[in-house]
């Protein structure tokens, strides 16, 4: 997160004549700074005892983090999508639709179906792979938490996430008005609504855990 260097300033001065941080953080708050300003510039100065206020090294975004994130991002699209587009071709098998599943579509289905097992049999290992990675590293170096391509796609992943489950919620409630839901309908329904509310829960506990922590910091 990029802080404003007039909050840096105000904070190095006030660390500087021997305020305490939390008292820092209270009157920051009062005037109208955001909680994760005020973290992210009392994480700039480490509390080493000193004349001065140390500040920590800034971090910069190299392009293997860039290339991780994407890389993880990415593959997470991939296996939601696909897993849902199987669900729902088993969901088609279970409860089939004469009017909606003519005998010749069987064979589209089956292409649908071997195609989301190939993407899941190799997006969704490179995914956990990837995760695993990203993980260790932010247990390495938790500045590394302050990633702006990191947070950015966090955000861009929780958009996803909160406009499926609006428009998932939005179709039910239009059939349920019109009289037209079925088995079917409904287990599509929460299927997507399942995999978009583990996906948007997942990311929204990581960036409350993240703003916890540096608050603590």
């Amino acid at each position: 997160m990029a802080v404003d260097d007039e909050l840096i300033g105000f904070v190095r001065e006030a660390l500087g004549r021997g305020v305490p941080r939390g008292d820092i953080e209270q009157a920051l708050l009062a005037a109208g700074w955001d909680r994760p300003e005020v973290a992210a510039a009392l994480g700039s100065f480490s509390d080493a005892p000193f004349a001065v206020p140390v500040p920590r090294p800034r971090v910069s975004l190299s392009a293997r983090e860039a290339f991780l994130y994407l890389v993880l991002f990415s593959t997470l699209y991939l296996s939601a999508v696909n897993f849902g587009s199987l669900v729902f071709d088993l969901i088609n098998r279970a409860f089939p639709d004469q009017t909606l599943d003519p005998p010749y579509g069987y064979r589209a289905a089956g292409d649908t179906m071997r195609w989301a097992i190939a993407t899941l049999i190799v997006a969704f290992p490179v995914f956990l792979f990837v995760s695993r990675v990203v993980t260790r590293d932010l247990a390495r170096d938790p500045r590394k938490r302050q990633s702006a391509v990191r947070r950015w796609l966090t955000y861009l992943t929780l958009f996803i996430g909160a406009s499926v489950l609006i428009g998932d919620v939005i179709m039910l409630v239009f059939s349920a008005l019109g009289g037209d839901l079925t088995t079917r309908f409904v287990l599509k329904v929460a299927t997507v609504g399942l995999i978009a509310g583990l996906v948007f829960g997942y990311y929204l506990r990581d960036l409350r855990r993240e703003e916890t922590a540096g608050g603590a910091a």
